[in-house]
């Protein structure tokens, strides 16, 4: 899962001596291909993992810390589960175990037997429906093994006792079966980069030897290796390349995470929307990945996505913005040659339900895997009550696609009266606004459904809104509530700052805070509030000025001043 620790790995020879070997040794596309004949069960790696798309997380279940499976608030996992997930499409599923605290102690750290074979029912299981599975060493990757500077044999030992019992359980499984050598790595109290690129180095080449040592299965099984963190930067591909370079084995694979660049998908700093710096760190970082690894025949999954901000609260990153940043991943991934799994921590795939949570997201996700969809700068039109609208203008994002029609419910509005359209610029009229609106209540009144020549089509929802008031009220620093009339609006984001204008609050560095850390918009009570988490980072005896940005383009201040852990707030 997602991890904002600094991250290492082993390097066995210098960087350009390295470099120097991986340029030698990383397999051509020529050999590349040549390895892509035969049978099923000596397919390629890269064939492998192109089969494997997409793919999907089975999160907070199995490395969950507690009594069981049960412990983070998923539902057992079922026969009936994999069926059903099946059925959304997905092709492999991704299954992080925590091993540690089922082991027994040193020297031969041996698994209960009752989990062990609990993990098995379910590869099983998930093989049986067809998917591609992938088994880790997930918590077990922030819970002792950061302790390898410090505790390095006895980290060792326990990791060489894990995975020999893991190998020798699933030694017979059929090749749809991956193993990856741990998550998100890191370490604690290591001299700096050149240990830390040591240790991983180390625990990667373990894995490899340890795992190929069964026999079996795993003579030619795909291991999965991840640069440092998951991380997808270019000194961790540089050593993960010589680490590959120097197994010289076929049948590697490179991960890594991507939770999309992070201001935007915590909702800081400004970053509300999926706009240019966005998208370009996704087609940056997909580019590098294609360059270092599948352009060399070395495929890649991106072991995780999503977004940071999915586990913060809702409305973090907003709706639409969500949708076309992933419609973007999608389309980009499938264009780069890389196998994506989503993260699903149970708020995505409802495992008791069996259904999606929010659904748009899923159809966007989906329509991702085989072509594009068409997309706005928008999915809100807000419309002020009680005054005459005017025509509004949105965006199109047409991305290969055309206009076909627009739709409200099961009726289409009709072109040239409705609506006009001159390029990439859709144009709603006045008067059809007008009608929309025509119950005044606060909100959607109505929902735009654009529909292009292929895709999913994209929700405009048409509001109508008052500018939102901002009501005097007093608390401490454990929390400060603000009733808030939003009037139909909803808040964008929140910038904080000192009477001489440097920020406030937590991340000193930038005056727009993190939506539901600094601030929590609540639309059903009418507030906003603002946490320990703000205050604890606001200087004692001082005026706060707040700026609060909406999505209908209303801006409101509030002055919030602190005496001790009194707080008091007046509506500019």
């Amino acid at each position: 899962m997602p991890s904002s620790t600094g991250f290492t790995r082993r390097q066995v020879m210098t960087t350009s001596a390295a470099l120097a070997v991986t340029a030698l040794s990383i397999p051509t596309a020529a050999q590349a291909a040549a390895r892509s004949t035969g049978s099923a069960a000596s397919a390629s790696a890269l064939d492998v993992v192109a089969n494997m798309q997409p793919g999907w997380n089975l999160g907070n279940s199995f490395e969950a810390i507690g009594a069981d499976e049960t412990a983070w608030g998923n539902p057992r996992v079922t026969q009936a589960f994999f069926r059903r997930l099946k059925a959304q499409g997905f092709k492999s599923i991704r299954i992080p175990v925590t091993w540690g605290q089922h082991e027994g102690p040193a020297p031969t750290y041996t698994l209960d037997p009752v989990f062990l074979a609990r993990i098995k029912q379910v590869v099983d299981w998930a093989l049986a429906d067809g998917f591609y599975v992938l088994i880790n060493m997930h918590g077990d990757a922030w819970q002792w093994v950061p302790n390898m500077p410090t505790q390095h044999d006895a980290v060792l030992a326990q990791y060489t006792a894990t995975w020999q019992q893991i190998a020798a359980t699933f030694r017979d499984e059929p090749r749809r079966l991956l193993f990856e050598s741990i998550n998100e790595p890191f370490f604690t109290g290591s001299s700096g980069d050149q240990q830390n690129a040591v240790l991983m180095n180390e625990l990667n080449t373990t894995f490899h030897s340890v795992v190929r040592a069964t026999g079996g299965g795993n003579a030619d099984r795909l291991l999965v290796m991840p640069t440092l963190g998951d991380t997808p930067d270019q000194p961790k591909i540089d050593t993960l390349l010589a680490t590959f370079s120097a197994l010289d084995d076929p049948n590697l694979v490179a991960s890594i995470h991507y939770y999309s660049f992070w201001p935007f998908s915590v909702n800081l700093a400004g970053y509300t929307t999926f706009n240019a710096a966005t998208q370009q760190d996704l087609t940056d970082t997909f580019d590098l990945l294609h360059r270092a690894f599948v352009a060399k025949g070395i495929p890649v999954v991106v072991g995780e996505y999503g977004l940071l901000g999915w586990d913060s609260g809702p409305g973090t990153v907003e709706q639409g913005e969500t949708l076309k940043y992933l419609e973007y991943l999608g389309y980009y991934a499938r264009y780069r040659g890389l196998t994506t799994m989503l993260w699903d921590n149970g708020s995505r795939f409802n495992r008791r339900t069996l259904q999606w949570n929010d659904p748009s997201l899923y159809a966007q996700i989906r329509s991702s895997w085989t072509g594009r969809s068409g997309t706005a700068s928008t999915d809100q039109l807000f419309v002020p009550k009680g005054r005459t609208p005017t025509d509004a203008t949105i965006t199109l994002n047409l991305n290969g696609t055309r206009l076909l029609r627009i739709d409200v419910g099961t009726r289409p509005l009709i072109r040239g009266v409705d609506y006009t359209v001159s390029g990439n610029t859709l144009t709603v009229a006045a008067a059809t606004l007008s009608r929309l609106t025509a119950s005044q209540e606060y909100g959607t009144n109505a929902v735009l459904s654009l529909r292009f020549t292929e895709g999913i089509p994209w929700a405009v929802n048409v509001i109508t809104y008052d500018k939102p008031v901002l009501t005097g009220a007093m608390g401490t620093t454990a929390s400060l509530v603000i009733p808030t009339a939003f009037n139909g609006d909803k808040l964008a984001t929140m910038e904080a700052v000192y009477a001489d204008g440097t920020a406030a609050g937590p991340q000193s560095w930038t005056t727009y805070k993190q939506f539901n850390v600094a601030f929590t918009p609540d639309y059903t009570a009418g507030t906003i509030t603002l946490p320990t988490a703000f205050f604890d980072s606001v200087t004692d005896n001082t005026t706060v000025t707040l700026t609060f940005h909406f999505w209908s383009g209303a801006i409101l201040t509030y002055t919030l001043t602190r005496s001790g852990t009194a707080v008091t707030g007046t509506s500019a």
